[in-house]
């Protein structure tokens, strides 16, 4: 890069950095936020109520897109930027602030959603104008390497947002940051908030929008005209099968794996945040590599093979971490059998946002005792008492039914009162153990699938629409399906393991729709690797939709 591509990538990247820094900084720390925002329902109520709020953020996107994709078209990308930026961060430090439920009740929740659908809307702005930005200024023969550092900042600002966490608490101590040390990495934020708007405002325009502008070819109505004709509306429903698949093994690989290892698995945070944090610093170049890969040999396969995959070897790797991580807790699973024996009407589904329901039966408080546990069980409809079976043993309902079925749970072997065997760092040497070390290379091969779809698919976007409508008609279809799918992939996946009893059975859903999002690419995604952004155009566009040349 010369010294104004890289003053134009490294700032646009700063500020991404920051604002995915404050999007993530809820998902590293969704334990916590269970406890302190729904501390009035059980632990795997907390984490699914925790999760559908991180989700929320997600789901308010593609109303972010209409808006701001519409501003960045019409009014230019530097603009978008900047709006993006102050509300994110603004937000992020009201999350700090905020009572927690103990103090405020209901009012308290109600207040962090709102939060959350800010920081949504402000970085699903985000997304459009900055991809579009780079793609912009970049060489055609170099765009994905641009743009790779841009779309890597994800891996990175997780990364960070895990480094802060553990610095706080190595300052405050483990409990202090319980009760109140989460609240200082979103306080804090204010700070690279203020140096991120220092850095862009020194930006320029980008040169096509510029030019473009000057010519008066600019879009008067960037919504209509994204959906104008055939071949862009098809272009349109591509992209969002291309921005749904790849957000699948996204937030897989870091969000759902990250509170997974926290709760269900029953590793320490410090160990998780610890792993995630270096492996998430490794993706961030990995993004980078992916992205210099398909600039020789085409987006096409290099996003195929991370789809392709994360498909074959989710299930593999994933019962990698789980063996390995609490290898205790993966024998039970496997040589103890549990089977609830219960009238379904006493089986109610446990997640109630509205407070309203009592989950008071036998079948309720068995389901509560094993999800609490990370039991893997199965359900049996039958008539009369709730009955839960242990291998040989019979718990029956009552009101020594919570200590009767922990003590069986004992005999088995499940860890119920932790485990020696579970791993745990405490110091450097302790990363380079055998079993951290494989967790650690397990998980990157995850994020390594991810960041190979996650760069190429992102440069594609931008590479398939013409210039006058590239924010609008990329950023509706992407926000789409991240938010449809990927937001809520979490908390579906932590929803199906607890009411079927099983994790594995719950990762079919991200599985399934990967290879059924790769076979439609396959198909219907077109090779677009060194295009000119200024000459793109699909079929109903008009001659003067393209403005002049863009310098190589």
């Amino acid at each position: 890069m010369n010294k104004q591509e890289l003053r134009v990538v490294g700032a646009s990247a700063v500020g991404t950095a920051f604002e995915w820094y404050d999007f993530f900084l809820y998902g590293a720390l969704v334990p916590v936020i269970g406890s302190k925002f729904f501390s009035g329902y059980g632990s795997a109520a907390q984490t699914v109520f925790a999760l559908l709020t991180f989700a929320a953020g997600f789901v308010v996107r593609p109303i972010g897109a209409l808006v701001f994709a519409r501003i960045t078209d019409l009014v230019g990308r530097k603009i978008v930027f900047m709006m993006t930026l102050v509300l994110m961060g603004l937000s992020t430090v009201a999350v700090g602030l905020l009572p927690t439920a103990d103090q405020i009740g209901i009012l308290s929740p109600i207040l962090l959603v709102t939060c959350r659908i800010l920081q949504g809307l402000a970085v699903s702005g985000e997304f459009g104008a900055a991809v579009t930005y780079v793609s912009e200024y970049a060489p055609s023969r170099q765009r994905a390497f641009f743009v790779g550092w841009l779309t890597g900042t994800t891996a990175l600002a997780f990364s960070l947002s895990l480094g802060v966490q553990l610095l706080v608490q190595a300052i405050v101590g483990a409990d202090a940051f319980e009760e109140w040390g989460w609240r200082v990495p979103f306080l804090i934020s204010v700070l690279p908030l203020a140096l991120s708007v220092w850095i862009r405002s020194k930006l320029n325009e980008s040169p096509l929008f510029l030019r473009m502008k000057e010519g008066g070819t600019q879009a008067k109505a960037p919504l209509r005209e994204a959906f104008g004709s055939r071949a862009r509306v098809r272009m349109i429903a591509i992209v969002f099968v291309m921005a749904a698949t790849q957000s699948f093994i996204g937030y897989l690989s870091t969000v759902y794996m990250l509170t997974t290892m926290k709760t269900y698995l029953k590793a320490d945070s410090f160990t998780v945040n610890a792993i995630f944090m270096v492996v998430m610093l490794i993706g961030f170049f990995l993004c980078v590599l992916a992205c210099w890969v398909s600039d020789r040999i085409g987006r096409r396969p290099v996003l195929f093979a991370g789809l392709g995959l994360a498909a074959l070897l989710a299930f593999p790797v994933t019962g990698g971490i789980v063996s390995t991580t609490n290898p205790d807790l993966a024998r039970a699973q496997e040589s103890v059998s549990v089977t609830i024996q219960a009238d379904p009407a006493e089986c109610s589904f446990q997640f109630n946002p509205a407070g309203t329901a009592k989950f008071t039966s036998d079948c309720d408080r068995a389901r509560n005792v094993l999800q609490a546990n990370s039991v893997t069980f199965e359900r049996q409809d039958s008539t009369g008492p709730t009955k839960v079976l242990v291998n040989d043993t019979q718990v029956s309902g009552g009101p020594q039914l919570t200590d009767e079925l922990l003590a069986a749970l004992r005999t088995t072997g499940y860890p119920v009162d932790g485990s020696d065997g579970t791993i745990k760092i405490t110091s450097v040497g302790d990363f380079f153990t055998g079993p951290v070390l494989t967790v650690a290379l397990l998980l990157l091969a995850l994020v390594a699938f991810a960041q190979m779809a996650q760069g190429p698919a992102a440069t594609a976007m931008a590479e398939v629409f013409p210039t006058r409508v590239r924010a609008t008609a990329l950023s509706i279809p992407y926000q789409l399906g991240v938010g449809m799918f990927g937001g809520l992939l979490p908390a579906t996946m932590v929803a199906i393991g607890a009411e079927v009893g099983s994790t594995t059975t719950a990762l079919w859903y991200p599985v399934g729709a990967l290879a059924l999002g790769l076979v439609i690419l396959v198909f219907t995604l077109p090779e677009t690797k060194g295009v000119d952004l200024a000459e793109v155009r699909l079929e109903g566009d008009t001659a003067e939709e393209s403005v002049v040349r863009q310098d190589s």
